[in-house]
């Protein structure tokens, strides 16, 4: 059964589309994204958008080591699973920044 998680992103209110099995997952990703946004929005200049941009590039750098620490090419079911978590998640958040766009 799908149902939604409010989370609350850069001081902005979105609803997620979130399954009770992946209601987990994705609260420790909201975790790691707001730890990131704050992080980048210490240091960055300019608005909401750049210090996503900047928090995003970090979190896909750090998924493109993982990756190649975890042997590149030879992926285990495992990290597969992982890799259709991972994008799922950011379909939802593409999606819920799509619906908020204005905001930014």
């Amino acid at each position: 059964m799908s149902d939604t998680l409010d989370v609350r992103l850069l001081g902005k209110e979105y609803k997620v589309a979130c399954g009770d099995s992946e209601r987990a997952d994705l609260m420790n990703a909201v975790t790691l994204l707001e730890a990131k946004l704050g992080e980048f929005g210490k240091v960055a200049r300019g608005g909401g958008e750049r210090v996503a941009v900047m928090a995003a590039l970090d979190l896909a750098h750090e998924l493109v080591l993982a990756r190649r620490g975890a042997g590149g090419d030879s992926a285990t079911l495992e990290s597969e699973s992982i890799q259709r978590r991972i994008d799922s998640i950011e379909a939802r958040i593409a999606a819920a920044l799509e619906q908020n766009e204005s905001l930014f």
